[in-house]
């Protein structure tokens, strides 16, 4: 049985982003509603979480806080042979269902060419399955998957974000090798 690591105030942003490859686009999420907006920056690889925050005016609270966080979305189930949503996420999917008229629909999730990196996510309602789709059950939702994208989506988390930068889906996906600036499109 392998012990799991736990994040420290004293790991620097980098290390704590590359010892988690498949949950670091959650992780840097939270890091950066923290107020550590410069996740991405060359910083991040010597200084220590704790340090960043403090440089950020945050107080030893916050950092608790942030740090108390960072190891309950650690603790939450992953699987890379599915594609999962979180509860917030599912919840939120069947109010907007609701709200225009597809009450128990599945979710329909893939892919799309477009944008500065090649391709986008596509989110939307699904009646029912087709004959190429793969069907993935998360939350109690179904998430319905054509066969071909499944393969760059296997992984692929599902969650909804609402803060001051706005609201909405949010996909964290451990297959992408890239995406643009904007945060809408990827590549494989």
């Amino acid at each position: 049985m392998t012990q799991q690591i736990e994040i420290t105030k004293n790991m620097t942003i980098s290390t704590i982003l590359e010892s988690f490859p498949h949950q670091s686009q959650r992780l840097a999420q939270l890091i950066t509603n923290a107020g550590l907006h410069c996740v991405g920056c060359g910083a991040s690889s010597f200084e220590t979480l704790e340090e960043g925050m403090l440089g950020h005016g945050k107080s030893q609270q916050q950092i608790e806080d942030l740090v108390k966080k960072l190891n309950v979305l650690l603790e939450e189930k992953f699987d890379i042979e599915t594609i999962s949503i979180t509860k917030r996420a599912a919840e939120k999917f069947r109010f907007f269902a609701e709200e225009e008229g597809k009450k128990g629909c599945a979710l329909r999730f893939g892919l799309m060419k477009g944008g500065c990196s090649g391709f986008e996510y596509i989110l939307d309602y699904s009646e029912a399955p087709c004959e190429e789709d793969e069907i993935f059950e998360s939350e109690g939702l179904c998430i319905h998957v054509k066969k071909d994208h499944a393969e760059r989506l296997l992984g692929c988390m599902i969650d909804y974000v609402d803060g001051l930068s706005g609201a909405g889906f949010k996909i964290s996906n451990p297959n992408v090798r890239s995406s643009c600036g904007c945060g809408r499109s990827q590549k494989y």
